[in-house]
């Protein structure tokens, strides 16, 4: 039996996954959390996503780190991102359809991606946006290293002192608390958060709901009864049909209706 999912190379950034069929597909860039590049489940998720028929890349940014350890996310030059998606959209595989999708620290690239790029006249824009667990305010940086080196109390998440994003080499605007400015990307947009996150608060994505419905910009949010700031099993699955039905809807245009 041939396998179901095979790998590509994206030259200059890394591996992309895929059907077997010679597509083109439809893609998505992956952007992982604080749990790093190297940590694996961005990967997970690339290969889950296409299994379901996408061109998945996930895309590395945390500085530093291996497979034991997650890195930081700190003074990350977003335009990297940029490049990255246009890498992508041009990619043989890829048939020009790209969508962002991040987790947690991945979700804030995310939206600061999209929405810089359209602040700034950058076109294509990303032709969807998906986030699970996002913050709605710029978040300072983060070092895996504050959770393993003793002494450490266990709950430091990011140091609002230091920036996690640059943008063309510049942190202006990009202050840790300041507001992610999503009104500005005229994309659609879906929110995912577990009712019970205890690590991203989920009335961060009600709040960003709601203002992308006062900008008049669309926007798609669920919320997940009994969940954390991982999902588990069941909440997975759940969150996954969502998903591929809002990346359906918006990349494929195939005659499955978004919920």
């Amino acid at each position: 039996m041939p396998p179901a999912v095979i790998r590509r190379l994206l030259p200059d950034f890394g591996t992309t996954y895929g059907p077997p069929k010679d597509g083109p597909f439809p893609a998505v860039l992956l952007l992982h959390g604080s749990e790093g590049a190297m940590s694996g489940w961005s990967h997970r998720t690339a290969a889950i996503l296409a299994a379901s028929g996408f061109l998945a890349y996930p895309h590395g940014y945390s500085k530093g780190g291996n497979a034991w350890n997650a890195g930081a996310i700190a003074d990350v030059e977003l335009t990297r991102t940029v490049e990255a998606l246009t890498a992508l959209r041009n990619f043989d595989a890829c048939d020009g359809r790209v969508a962002l999708y991040g987790v947690s620290r991945g979700a804030e690239h995310a939206l600061l991606v999209a929405s810089l790029m359209a602040q700034h006249g950058l076109s294509p824009l990303p032709d969807a946006v998906a986030c699970l667990a996002a913050p709605d305010v710029v978040c300072g940086a983060f070092d895996a290293r504050s959770f393993r080196d003793p002494g450490d109390p266990g709950w430091q998440a990011w140091d609002p002192a230091k920036r996690a994003w640059l943008w063309n080499g510049s942190g202006d605007g990009l202050l840790p608390t300041s507001p992610i400015p999503v009104e500005a990307y005229p994309g659609p947009l879906f929110l995912a958060a577990g009712v019970e996150d205890r690590t991203w608060s989920p009335e961060m994505s009600r709040r960003l709901e709601a203002r992308r419905k006062a900008a008049k910009q669309h926007v798609t949010a669920h919320y997940y009864d009994s969940e954390g700031h991982v999902p588990g099993s069941d909440g997975e699955n759940e969150h996954h049909r969502l998903l591929m039905s809002f990346l359906d809807t918006y990349l494929t245009n195939t005659d499955r209706a978004e919920p």
